[in-house]
């Protein structure tokens, strides 16, 4: 698989409560069920976006998911390598 970032406009997520934060995992979560080969590691909340750190075999598979769950996936992104501190040597 695959390592992408998709960012996400969702107006106003910055603001959501853990209530709406969890019902919005879990819509994902359901929508992932439904789209092989799509893994959701983790998403980083901003003020109008999210950016979302997935696994997935192909860019389609992540815009299966972004159709079935409702969330837009407005900038898919591949990422070729991750570095950290420690690359450095």
């Amino acid at each position: 698989m695959k390592k992408y970032v998709i960012e996400r406009d969702l107006p106003g997520v910055g603001a959501m409560n853990a209530e709406e934060l969890c019902g919005a995992a879990n819509t994902s979560n359901a929508a992932l069920e439904q789209v092989p080969g799509v893994q959701w590691q983790h998403s980083y909340v901003t003020g109008d976006k999210t950016f979302c750190i997935y696994l997935a075999d192909s860019e389609d598979a992540i815009r299966k998911h972004a159709e079935i769950s409702g969330f837009p996936a407005n900038v898919i992104t591949e990422v070729k390598t991750v570095i950290d501190p420690t690359t450095g040597g």
